[in-house]
């Protein structure tokens, strides 16, 4: 049959997960891996790591670099269909930004695209603020920061679509929502396309 692989990037509180679960209910037989869930059960098992912010804070850099080829190895081993990868394309820590594609991630993954979601700053920090107001504890940043990181992120994913020799498409939804999770759903259309794309490029049955 063949496989399909995509790698969908946002900075943290984009609304990925939100948008990755509406995709599921567009396209039921996609597959979508959390990098960063696959990371963690490594670092849990090896390092006794509990969450990602010690992940990212904690772990020596060359230790952050065997995990990420972990986990791009298990996914380059999924069976065939389509794949989608959740994760980020510049990892922000408190010594600056790291790669969350560096050449040997995406030389391993193999992917056939990779889709950068941008949203309004303003969005973003709303969507952070309501985060930390539930389980999971983001940190807030001042609307230049989020700017910044999703500029530093659209270039981390060039360079890695470049490694890769695949396609890169770049996704923004700067337009006020008319209604509760708009972008969402237009975002998870946008992306069953691209899919749906390149799976008939491929010759894929979908």
């Amino acid at each position: 049959m063949g496989k399909a692989l995509l790698i969908v990037v946002a900075v943290p509180g984009a609304g990925k997960t939100t948008i990755l679960k509406k995709l599921k209910e567009i396209m039921p037989s996609v597959s979508v891996v959390n990098f960063g869930d696959l990371m963690l059960e490594e670092a849990s098992r090896l390092f006794g790591i509990t969450d990602r912010d010690e992940m990212r804070k904690k772990i020596a850099l060359e230790d952050y670099r065997n995990l990420q080829l972990r986990a791009a190895e298990t996914i380059a081993s999924r069976s065939d269909g389509a794949v989608v990868v959740d994760t980020h394309a510049a990892i922000s820590t408190p010594y600056g930004y790291y790669p969350g594609l560096p050449p040997e991630v995406v030389r391993t993954l193999k992917a056939d695209l990779i889709v950068v979601l941008e949203f309004r700053p303003e969005d973003i920090l709303e969507r952070r603020e309501r985060d930390r107001e539930s389980v999971r504890k983001r940190e807030l940043d001042s609307l230049e920061a989020i700017e910044e990181h999703q500029n530093v992120s659209r270039m981390f994913a060039i360079a890695a679509a470049n490694e890769a020799k695949c396609h890169l498409k770049i996704l923004k939804y700067y337009y006020p929502q008319e209604y509760p999770f708009q972008h969402a759903v237009e975002c998870a259309k946008d992306i069953a396309n691209l899919i749906r794309y390149v799976l008939q490029q491929k010759g894929i049955a979908t």
